[in-house]
């Protein structure tokens, strides 16, 4: 196990450390004062961080490669109120250097216990038909494997190995205590959009010493892979109700909620807008939690703000905290 990771930098400010990272973004830009310097992104399992280069970097630019693990030398310092690292030298490092297990991000609950506890779920359904569809990716050995370890995003909620597993299952759950309140939603039909909404992730990322995009995930999208994904699932399970079908690939499409965001339709039934609302819901709250995270290893205490979160346009503040704090 390597000896620093970023979830350190706190404890190691103004210090030079020497360490093993992914080479998460690796871009030479030019300076604004005339030359080039280079930016980087060092990620391990506990977080990432910036770094940059601005001397000697010829060498390192020959060798190194987005993606690949590194070993870093550099001073951590902040930087407009986060910790980046100055780097002094970088190099590519052999595999048998390091152990994958500390660089990507795992997560904290039991990979087999919601594995089966969202098959159990589903084998409750009371439509056949529904449930034959769910289980017949579920019970595809490549997408079961794929659908318990890829995570849910690159880097906004859930960015972690088994993130779209816990994502889909918290959604599960959040869909069936919700359902009753509504008797215009038919609870099958809403929980399998809720388990086959974003099941084209599995072949939209990659995960394996870092998160990105696949290039069939940059040319077509989570959407319109989990669609074609369902229509191949359909022609093998005939005959197959049409009504339910269109149905649930109506949820497929339309489940990011608006045009910009990326959906092809807008939510038009009430399972399909029910499931929008709760899964823009669900995810919001992990990148909370995220936010959350991140302030605790700034440093920063119960009566300030999150630095700015990108995706929902503003800081947040923990409340839960704050009270504590109070008391």
């Amino acid at each position: 196990m390597k000896d620093f990771f970023v979830a350190d930098a706190p404890r190691f400010e103004n210090s030079v450390v020497t360490s093993y990272f992914v080479l998460s973004s690796f871009q030479v830009r030019d300076r604004k004062q005339g030359g080039q310097f280079v930016s980087a992104i060092l990620t391990d399992k506990t977080g990432s961080l910036p770094a940059v280069m601005w001397d000697d970097f010829a060498d390192a630019v020959a060798v190194c490669t987005e993606g690949c693990y590194v070993k870093a030398q550099g001073q951590i310092a902040r930087y407009q109120g986060r910790f980046q690292m100055g780097l002094q030298r970088l190099r590519p490092a052999a595999e048998s250097e390091v152990d994958a297990a500390d660089f990507l991000p795992v997560t904290r609950f039991d990979v087999e216990e919601m594995w089966t506890e969202l098959r159990g779920y589903v084998s409750r359904f009371t439509n056949p038909d529904l449930q034959r569809l769910v289980f017949a990716f579920l019970d595809d050995p490549e997408i079961a494997q794929a659908y318990r370890t890829a995570p849910a995003a690159k880097m906004l909620h859930h960015a972690w190995i088994g993130g779209l597993l816990e994502h889909v299952l918290t959604l599960v759950r959040v869909c069936l205590a919700t359902a009753p309140f509504y008797p215009e939603v038919d609870a099958d039909l809403l929980v399998s959009g809720a388990v086959l909404h974003d099941i084209g992730k599995i072949r939209e990322l990659y995960w394996k010493t870092s998160f990105g995009y696949t290039l069939e995930g940059q040319l077509v999208g989570h959407i319109s892979i989990a669609q074609r994904m369902l229509q191949e699932k359909v022609r093998g399970i005939e005959p197959f109700p049409e009504k339910l079908r269109l149905l649930v690939e109506h949820m497929i499409l339309s489940h990011h909620g608006k045009y910009e965001f990326g959906s092809p339709k807008l939510p038009m039934t009430p399972e399909a807008l029910l499931l929008n609302t709760l899964d823009d819901l669900e995810a919001k709250m992990q990148t909370l939690r995220n936010a959350f995270d991140a302030a605790t290893e700034q440093g920063k205490g119960p009566t300030e703000v999150t630095d700015w979160v990108r995706s929902m346009e503003r800081p947040l503040f923990n409340s839960q905290a704050y009270l504590k704090d109070s008391e």
